[in-house]
């Protein structure tokens, strides 16, 4: 009797290493860290472009932004005002499909003190630049993510701010309707500072890029910069947008709700026309 217990407490371990090691044993610990997740009104993920198209005051002015509007009064008040007074907050860089890094990691805000050490952590990293543009590369490292947040948002939302199209990487299209298909709302912040020339992988209309192959979700929406002057502000008003799960109405764009306007492979096609491959 005793072997035979003890055979079946072997095959029992063995059978849960198994499952353990195909994922199997997964959903349950997805359940317990679901259980366990603190409540937040938002899980906010900010996914910023380091691509070597930004130059370094933009890349100033763009980190100055995300500090000061983090900071804010106005951006404490629309956290204040939320179900739970409290949101999560990720901010990583991206640029092409394998380079993405985390900046400052998961953090609940919930008042001054939160809101400047999550500030503080973007502050004190240093600048960097890096090649290619992969926005699908950003959105597929970006899903992940929040299943290892923590916490448990009312509302999951990915932030891309970026100054091109994607033109290396997964296409932005199949990975914007992954996420949009697992409850995650992407918007975006189009960088339109330099003037697309022969030299360039800019485009002329990257708002509307952004509108009809980026973005998605419930309430998605899309708030262009067109001066460097505004960039800040900019930031600020799409933070507290977010939070306050907000849009501005003539930017709101559903997805699938019609025909692209422009080409969604417009950067690999741009990429490919410029160097073959």
């Amino acid at each position: 009797m005793r072997f035979r217990f003890l055979t079946a407490a072997i095959a029992a371990v063995l059978t849960a290493g198994l499952l353990a090691s195909f994922g199997l044993a997964a959903p349950s610990r997805l359940k317990l860290a679901q259980v366990n997740a603190i409540p937040v009104d938002t899980e906010l993920v900010l996914a910023v472009d380091v691509s070597y198209s930004m130059d370094p005051e933009e890349q100033q002015i763009q980190r100055e932004g995300y500090i000061e509007a983090i900071t804010s009064r106005e951006f404490m008040a629309a956290i204040r005002a939320g179900t739970h007074g409290k949101v999560a907050m990720i901010y990583f860089e991206w640029a092409g499909p394998e380079d993405q890094r985390i900046i400052a990691p998961w953090r609940a805000v919930e008042g001054p003190e939160t809101a400047d050490a999550f500030a503080g952590e973007i502050a004190r990293a240093p600048y960097r630049r890096a090649s290619r543009t992969s926005i699908g590369g950003a959105l597929m490292f970006a899903k992940p993510l929040f299943a290892a947040s923590g916490f448990r948002g009312l509302r999951r939302v990915v932030d891309v701010s970026g100054d091109g199209p994607n033109n290396s990487g997964p296409l932005v299209v199949p990975q914007r309707d992954d996420l949009v298909a697992a409850g995650i709302t992407i918007n975006g912040l189009p960088l339109m500072l330099n003037r697309p020339n022969s030299f360039s992988m800019d485009i002329a209309n990257l708002d509307i890029y952004y509108e009809d192959c980026v973005i998605g979700g419930p309430g998605a929406f899309v708030i262009p910069v067109r001066d460097r002057v505004q960039f800040k502000e900019a930031i600020r008003t799409k933070l507290i947008l977010e939070i306050a799960a907000l849009t501005p109405g003539a930017r709101v764009q559903r997805v699938q709700a019609r025909q692209p306007r422009i080409s969604c492979t417009i950067g690999e096609q741009m990429w490919r026309d410029r160097w073959g491959n």
